[in-house]
């Protein structure tokens, strides 16, 4: 099969009949394409009905709904012509239960007169409406002469019509008919699933498909779980998969370096640690180590939750390739993280004589020329900052390993850039923000995983409680009463000042509130607060000075105090599932018992209730993602429309997890065995690839 045979789907909408350039203009902002020259006749069939209407069932007049779909045959009985401009015309019908009215406020009376003939039964659909006794239906849906009150017309628009979002200009009729014109220009095409696998699924032809999901014939048609429905789903979760898969396979060869180092010098590293790594970091740091050994570039995500060790794994990363004579670059996602990850880093390592470095937008002058005298000339065999690490002004002598903290702030597009610095670098991200195994593949694909599960020695789950905000005097005489005796407390608003439109207590406020009942130990950071004065605060923070940290979000990701042992969420219920496990994950770092205190406003939504009843039953990241995802989905999952998550059309991957895992095998499997897709079933794969438009793959592919 050629590419060139999905030309029907590939061709301009504007080639159907009936849409002119004002018609394809309204297409594609329906469709959200990025121009109307840019909307396809596939991507008009890729826009799914969302339900049916049942028009193949009759109700009488006298049972009719109001505002409800419904479907009558009745006899026509007169026509009313308008009386005036803006009155409609009016068609009064009737069966044995009643009379009703059949509005046009458009049509000429022509059209009403053939449409309608006196005496003659017709069979309408449309919404009804009741007015008093009286029942009428402006402009019905579908309307048509029959013989008989009995008789169903032979007429498709009588049977099970699906019902899709609309936009402005673009009627229910006007999509029915352009979705049959597209229909009829579905080509047969080859198949690019596994025969075997296909045939276990009970898998239609890619046409049929498409055709059951715009011809529904039971309203279970278009659920996720109908079969057409899981072929057109593992369609679309193939391209994307596969499209991974390539990217990842052209990054790995012929681009890596094999590293090799002292592993002595590692073990006496693991041996000077003050306590003992856990087995899941020996696991990552194991998988790490095999892919800097071997000839290939690595990219490999390391996903834990927050506090189990993911800066650790780093540290002996950055070893290894310095024991190799190599540099590593860690970027975090802000001033004050960069910091911190520099304290670990330069403890660390310094002492086993591999120097860090530490470079961010806030150093002096003096101090920024030091840093990048150090790092160009090799001296630096760390270098840990924000994203000015990258800037052109920085250059590595030799870089062999990037490091990215909370890789999703920074936008998954930045991932393949961040290694230009060094022409064979290694790529390793680290996020603290558990992800479901779906997105997982669906966002990092194209990367190889480790998943850290288990806590560092020591470590204790919080205690998690949900407190009504009528209480919040009692939770403030606890606080004073566990200040007194040395605790550390951080107390998280929603709000950086007060709000006309929101009851919700601004930072400001609460701090000047708690600094009124607990004394001047109460500080406040906000994501207005200047770097100067944030890093002030978060040091006297951390040697005891202040005892209570008002803040907003700004210290979701990354802040480190071991001996915080109190997190107060106010208005919890404002909250997301993930930024409340994010911001609890801030106490309960140290051996000392914590406490999470979710403060809420009564009456709970019920999503809201099932937020902080997750948060109250576990302290597992991994399992409050996978709730995450099912009360949000995955389109507003950690902020994921913003970070780049592809979002589908057919698939969902809550609902089709098992697709999205099988077509990341099978796309694996079609790499190692076709890498260019030569094959019958690859030059099929490659009109996948097109038609869902994963153009950066067939990209590499063309290049090799």
């Amino acid at each position: 099969m050629k590419i060139t045979d999905i030309g029907p789907l590939m061709a301009p909408v504007n080639r159907l009949p009936g849409v002119g350039p004002g018609r394809a203009e309204r297409l594609s902002v329906l469709l959200t394409r990025p121009s109307a020259a840019e909307t396809r006749v596939f991507d008009l069939l890729a826009h799914r009905p969302v339900t049916t209407i049942d028009r193949r069932h009759i109700t009488t007049v006298a049972a009719a709904p109001d505002k409800a779909p419904a479907t009558l045959a009745v006899k026509v009985i007169r026509h009313e012509g308008k009386r005036s401009p803006r009155a409609p015309s009016v068609v009064t019908a009737a069966d044995d239960t009643g009379e009703m009215t059949i509005l046009y406020f458009r049509g000429s009376p022509q059209w009403i007169a053939a449409s309608y003939p006196i005496g003659a039964w017709v069979r309408v659909s449309g919404i009804t409406e009741r007015r008093g006794e009286r029942v009428q239906m402006p402009h019905p849906d579908v309307s048509a002469v029959i013989e008989d009150p009995t008789d169903a017309p032979d007429d498709p628009r009588f049977g099970l019509a699906p019902v899709y979002p609309l936009t402005q200009g673009i009627t229910p009729g006007v999509l029915s008919t352009l979705m049959t014109a597209a229909l009829e220009r579905v080509p047969v095409l080859d198949e690019w699933h596994d025969p075997a696998y296909a045939a276990r699924a009970a898998f239609p032809p890619f046409r049929d498909a498409l055709t059951a999901l715009h011809i529904p014939q039971e309203p279970d048609d278009l659920a996720p779980h109908a079969v057409h429905r899981r072929r057109l789903a593992a369609d679309e979760l193939l391209a994307s998969q596969l499209a991974l898969a390539i990217v990842r396979d052209r990054e790995r060869t012929g681009r890596g370096i094999a590293r090799r180092w002292d592993t002595t010098d590692i073990d006496r590293l693991a041996a000077s640690l003050p306590f003992a790594l856990t087995p899941a970091q020996r696991m990552a740091i194991s998988e790490i180590s095999a892919d800097l050994a071997a000839p290939h570039r690595m990219t490999r995500l390391v996903q834990g939750d927050v506090g189990s060790g993911k800066t650790m794994v780093a540290v002996f990363a950055a070893a290894m390739v310095a024991g190799a004579g190599g540099q590593t670059a860690i970027m975090a996602p802000t001033d004050l993280v960069a910091r911190q990850h520099f304290a670990t880093l330069s403890a660390t390592l310094e002492p086993a004589g591999i120097p860090v470095r530490l470079l961010t937008g806030k150093l002096s002058d003096a101090d920024r020329n030091a840093a990048l005298t150090d790092i160009a000339s090799g001296n630096a065999k760390v270098a840990v900052g924000t994203h000015a690490l990258f800037q052109s002004s920085v250059e590595f002598a030799d870089l062999g390993l990037v490091v990215v903290d909370e890789q999703h702030r920074f936008g998954v597009h930045q991932r393949m850039a961040l290694t230009e610095k060094g022409a064979a670098s290694d790529l390793l991200v680290m996020t603290a923000t558990p992800i479901p195994r779906t997105l997982v593949l669906a966002q990092y694909g194209d990367m190889d995983v480790s998943r850290i599960t288990d806590k560092p020695a020591g470590r204790q789950d919080v205690d998690t409680r949900a407190i009504p905000l009528t209480q919040i005097g009692k939770v403030v005489e606890r606080l004073a009463s566990a200040i007194e005796t040395g605790e550390k407390a951080y107390w998280v608003c929603p709000l950086v000042e007060e709000s006309e439109t929101l009851d919700v207590e601004a930072a400001t406020s609460r701090h000047a509130a708690l600094t009124a009942s607990l004394g001047p130990s109460v500080g406040l950071i906000t994501g207005r607060t200047l770097a100067p004065e944030r890093e002030r605060i978060m040091s006297a923070f951390r040697d005891g000075t202040l005892k209570v940290l008002v803040a907003t979000t700004v210290i979701e990701v990354g802040v480190d105090v071991p001996d915080a042992t109190i997190m107060v969420i106010e208005h919890a219920e404002r909250f997301g599932l993930a930024q409340l496990h994010q911001l609890r994950g801030r106490v309960g770092r140290g051996a000392s018992a914590s406490r999470c205190l979710l403060l809420y406003k009564s009456p709970l939504r019920p999503i809201a209730k099932k937020r902080l009843d997750t948060m109250r039953a576990t302290n597992d990241g991994f399992r409050i993602a996978e709730d995450d995802l099912a009360l949000r989905g995955e389109g507003e999952l950690l902020g994921t429309r913003q970070s780049g998550l592809p979002t589908f059309r057919f698939a969902d991957p809550l609902t089709h997890a098992d697709l999205m895992q099988a077509m990341s095998d099978d796309a694996r499997l079609i790499v190692t065995r076709d890498r260019d897709l030569t094959s019958p079933r690859g030059k099929a794969l490659r009109a996948l690839l097109t038609l869902f438009e994963r153009r950066k793959a067939i990209e590499r592919l063309r290049s090799g």
